[in-house]
């Protein structure tokens, strides 16, 4: 899952090691007779929306004097079979531009079991071959404030498991945006088997309303060298 922006920083020269990259529901309201203000979102729900189901979105961002686009699409695959596991998977294409000009162009597919939802890795065009390990069930319904653990991540060169090139924490939170919206991150910590890590770490947040939709995203890499923010349009 941490696929998305290091398949970016990938297309920036930022370095490369894991290339993503994650129904209506009752909210609880507090507030005067003049504003109602949503605590509770539907955490479950919205990274179903983010990970598992179809959708495209466009980050944009200026590096310099370059304006950096990055176009994203998920595609459902239905049920398939990871690391000896019946499980579902989705698929992640990013292309990622330059100036109007291609400079990357990236697939992954995650696997993720339902009811609960469960995430247990990655693959990707390069040969990637990630294991996640996701100690709790995401909640159905979160408040404003409440943060936890998601996944920890292990990343290895190819299927054989034999060259680990990645460790990975990745933990969620909820915060307020407005009134009746909210951001939900997944934060994403640099490679814990590096001393310094060129791609640093990042941070996806999507603005979510009462049922889960996704409204908006951005997406901050947090490198030794730089940050570089992306906002969708």
């Amino acid at each position: 899952m941490k696929y998305l922006g290091l398949c970016i920083a990938a297309g920036l020269g930022l370095g490369l090691s894991a290339c993503v990259t994650i129904n209506g529901a009752p909210m609880d309201t507090t507030g005067n007779t003049n504003q109602n203000i949503v605590t509770q979102y539907p955490i479950e729900t919205a990274m179903l929306n983010i990970y598992t189901k179809a959708r495209s979105q466009t980050l944009t961002a200026t590096v310099g004097n370059q304006n950096i686009v990055a176009d994203i699409t998920v595609a459902p695959k239905g049920a398939m079979v990871f690391n000896g596991k019946q499980v579902q998977g989705a698929e992640v294409s990013t292309l990622t531009k330059s100036n109007n000009q291609v400079i990357d162009q990236s697939v992954s597919t995650n696997y993720y079991t339902l009811n609960p939802l469960m995430f247990y890795g990655f693959t990707s065009n390069s040969g990637e071959y990630s294991i996640a390990t996701q100690s709790m069930t995401i909640p159905k319904m979160a408040k404003i404030g409440d943060n936890n653990v998601l996944i920890t991540e292990n990343v290895y060169s190819d299927s054989s498991k034999r060259n680990k090139t990645g460790v990975y924490n990745q933990s969620w939170s909820l915060t307020q945006d407005s009134s009746n919206t909210a951001w939900l991150c997944i934060d994403t910590s640099a490679n814990r088997l590096l001393s310094v890590d060129p791609d640093g770490a990042t941070s996806e947040c999507y603005k979510i309303n009462a049922k889960g939709d996704i409204l908006a995203s951005r997406l901050t890499l947090d490198t030794p060298t730089q940050t570089i923010r992306f906002m969708s349009r």
